[in-house]
């Protein structure tokens, strides 16, 4: 087993007795990466130490698409292996049969077991040297993490990767739906959320979550005060910190080596709140059908756009194996220049995002793009895949009034056809509907900055934490 970024771990080690050190453990999974990687960045910013615990290619993932990577040089990597696991390609043809979820990545999150063993004997090290370890494991890597509660000076916290909104109607649903929460009248089905694989996955972790101290959320009160409240309520004394929102809120229109992505410098040309941004995260693949009728539904939009159209996301994205590329329409691209971009590769999404010229975002409403959209003020044309996204999805329509539905989850199966792409899109973009969306996505963003300022609830909610477990 093979232990990286010993080049951070040595020159501190004289200090680290009366330290209490951080070790956070990610789900082997794009935004369960970020999130974790964007809270070490948190912790770091108060002087403490992070050790951030994966695989080498997950870990060489994060770094390599998040933001301000330059940040990243205070947190200790430790990179550990896990036995080889066949990793298929992306297959949406299997996907559809379970309503979209990426059944490709599950030998990766399978095998993840396998660091449990590493991961002990890490805790082991740095417990013997330190005031106290905090471990903050993500909920999904319950089983690796469980070793942390046996140790004396050793503190368990589950990051819990999705909204309080999701987890507070799941534990409302579980007591017999009593009174006394906010719940939309249309509140999607768990059924088809997940397969029934990874609900054993599930099942496995959930075993350990009462040996947890608290439990910890990328959300922020701002938006999900109640479902925050609610969860406290009913958690038997078990302490909860809404600590995000994670992403930065001020964006720089380059990257670290000052260089712009193209499609920014095109949204520089384009009239304000001109252009939908589409874009479904890293596990939907997609029929060549669908493509074809997303294709047309924006071009006869006649709305701007910008089209993140790449492969999911492979166990190994470094495994050398061109992704595969999907066909446009001929002559598509010719069509819409100058209307429409296609981008093939990773996109900057919270540049992207806080752009000016763009008005709404087509999405899958996975968490982090759902909370990426808040903080940058844009309304969503929702098209929920798998997981959380059908309640993330009435949160963000029904609750926050922040989006419209593209796809409702009651008919999972079946094409969307382009005549449904093309008047989700001009409801959102050129309606007086579309436009209080956007009036009210701009009230949150506010709200969620001033929560962020020096006298906010987000910052008082993080020392609290902070001030918790270095008491």
């Amino acid at each position: 087993m093979a232990s990286n970024g010993e080049r951070h771990n040595n020159n501190g080690r004289e200090h680290a007795q009366k330290e209490v050190v951080f070790v956070l453990i990610p789900f082997p999974a794009q935004s369960h990466l970020n999130q974790l990687l964007n809270l070490s960045r948190l912790i770091v910013s108060h002087n403490l130490p992070v050790h951030y615990v994966s695989t080498l290619s997950h870990i060489r993932q994060a770094t390599l698409r998040c933001h301000n990577s330059t940040s990243n040089s205070n947190i200790h990597f430790h990179h550990f292996e896990v036995p080889p696991f066949v990793s298929p390609p992306p297959d949406p043809n299997s996907n559809a049969e379970s309503n979209g979820f990426p059944t490709h990545l599950l030998p990766t999150f399978e095998v993840s077991s396998h660091l449990r063993e590493p991961i002990r004997e890490l805790l082991q090290s740095l417990s013997s040297q330190a005031k106290r370890l905090v471990v903050i494991h993500d909920a999904l890597m319950a089983y690796v993490a469980q070793d942390a509660t046996q140790m004396p000076n050793v503190e368990n916290y589950a990051f819990q990767p999705t909204c309080a909104f999701y987890a507070s109607v799941s534990s409302w649903e579980k007591r017999g739906k009593p009174e006394g929460l906010r719940v939309p009248e249309l509140l999607p089905s768990l059924e088809g959320c997940f397969p029934s694989r990874f609900v054993d996955f599930m099942n496995a972790q959930s075993q350990f979550s009462k040996l947890n101290h608290g439990d910890i959320y990328n959300t922020s009160r701002a938006i999900e005060g109640p479902y925050i409240e609610f969860l406290q309520g009913v958690g038997g004394g078990k302490k909860i910190w809404a600590l995000g929102p994670f992403n930065p809120l001020a964006i720089e229109k380059k990257d670290s080596k000052g260089i712009r992505h193209s499609c920014v410098e095109w949204l520089d040309k384009q009239e304000a709140n001109s252009v939908i941004y589409v874009s479904f995260g890293t596990t939907t693949s997609w029929t060549e059908e669908q493509i074809q009728e997303i294709a047309s539904g924006l071009e006869q939009s006649k709305h701007k756009f910008i089209w993140v159209l790449r492969d999911a996301d492979k166990a190994d994205i470094f495994d050398g194996k061109e992704a595969k590329r999907h066909e446009l329409p001929t002559g598509f691209e010719e069509r819409v220049e100058g209307t429409g971009l296609v981008v093939r590769d990773w996109a900057p999404q919270l540049e992207i995002l806080s752009h000016s010229s763009t008005g709404g975002f087509m999405s899958h409403c996975g968490w982090n793009s759902c909370l990426e959209s808040l903080t940058m003020g844009v309304p969503i044309a929702a098209w929920p895949m798998h997981s959380d996204q059908p309640r993330n999805t009435a949160l963000m329509t029904q609750v926050l009034k922040v989006g419209l539905v593209v796809k409702d989850w009651a008919q999972t199966n079946g094409i969307v056809s382009a005549s449904v792409v093309e008047n989700g899109v001009r409801r959102l973009m050129g309606t007086k509907v579309g436009e209080e969306m956007r009036e009210r996505a701009v009230k949150l963003k506010n709200a969620l900055h001033r929560s962020m300022d020096e006298d906010g609830v987000t910052p008082m909610e993080v020392n609290s934490f902070i001030a918790h477990v270095t008491r």
